[in-house]
């Protein structure tokens, strides 16, 4: 059963209601983030991570001065010390409203989302606008081992710290898999990801990492919480030297975001978007 978290009461989550026909700011619906970080420990302005959340909304038009009809696709990135994160649906439905709003140039739309973004994020908001068939929107692959072929017997699907264990080998590697699903907090619906680990530190035990990982599969929490919950926990129980924790969750609605946590001087690789994206 879905639990409506207090701060989406008055959400467009979940709701009927029509596509705007004009632009208004008004729609972005920020959320707090200091509610879902406290069970994890993580306190307001204390963060243990660096990183951002990074979106590609592939359904952006506007009208030119003239009228005629533009198309993009765009790439957001708003840092993971912002004090919101922006619903996703307030996001389709604020990018639906460009759709008969006339702009005089490129650089106008781009500042524009960049000025509405910030303040509903709380901080600045980088834009970028590709053309739909830019090679930068190209699909790659994730980098380093993939554990999905590990055969594991699974009977639990709630994320449990208690799986994670390490050696006392340090090693640096890059581990991934696509058997990560979450769910809505609000509506149960799945949300289907990759999630990539890049550390250097006590060999985790692959069985283990796995079973930890699969144990979202019935998690409700956003995407962005449960990259800033896997962080925690490795770091908790692992606690490498660097870590990287990289979710590429699967496009829902024009949408996709891609979070990613990592101790300082960690960075993700570029350009990484995948084929479920």
């Amino acid at each position: 059963m879905s639990h409506r978290p207090d701060t989406l009461e008055h959400a467009p989550l979940g709701r009927e209601s029509a596509y705007p026909e004009h632009y208004d700011a008004g729609l972005l619906y920020p959320i707090p983030r200091a509610a879902n970080r406290a069970p994890l420990g993580i306190e307001a302005g204390r963060l243990p991570f660096v990183g951002e959340d990074e979106w590609h909304a592939f359904e952006v038009s506007w009208l030119n001065a003239r009228g005629k009809p533009r198309v993009a696709v765009a790439r957001f990135r708003l840092p993971a010390e912002s004090p919101n994160l922006i619903e996703s649906k307030s996001w389709k439905l604020y990018l639906n409203g460009f759709n008969q709003t006339r702009f005089d140039s490129r650089e106008q739309v781009i500042d524009t989302l960049e000025r509405d973004l910030a303040q509903a994020a709380g901080a600045p908001v980088s834009v970028e606008l590709f053309d739909v068939d830019d090679a930068v929107l190209a699909v790659c692959r994730l980098p380093g081992e993939c554990l999905d072929e590990l055969d594991i017997e699974i009977d639990a699907y709630s994320p449990s710290a208690e799986h994670l264990k390490v050696g006392e080998e340090i090693v640096e590697e890059t581990l991934y898999s696509h058997l990560l699903k979450s769910n809505c907090p609000v509506t149960g619906q799945p949300d289907w990801g990759s999630v990539l680990i890049r550390y250097r530190g006590p060999k985790l035990d692959r069985e283990g990492l796995l079973r930890y990982l699969i144990g979202y599969r019935q998690h409700q929490d956003f995407h962005e919480h449960c990259v800033e919950h896997i962080f925690t926990d490795l770091m908790a129980k692992a606690k490498p030297e660097r870590l990287l924790v990289l979710a590429r969750y699967v496009r829902r609605g024009g949408l996709d975001i891609s979070p990613w946590r990592a101790t300082p001087g960690e960075r993700p690789p570029e350009p990484l978007r995948l084929a479920r994206q």
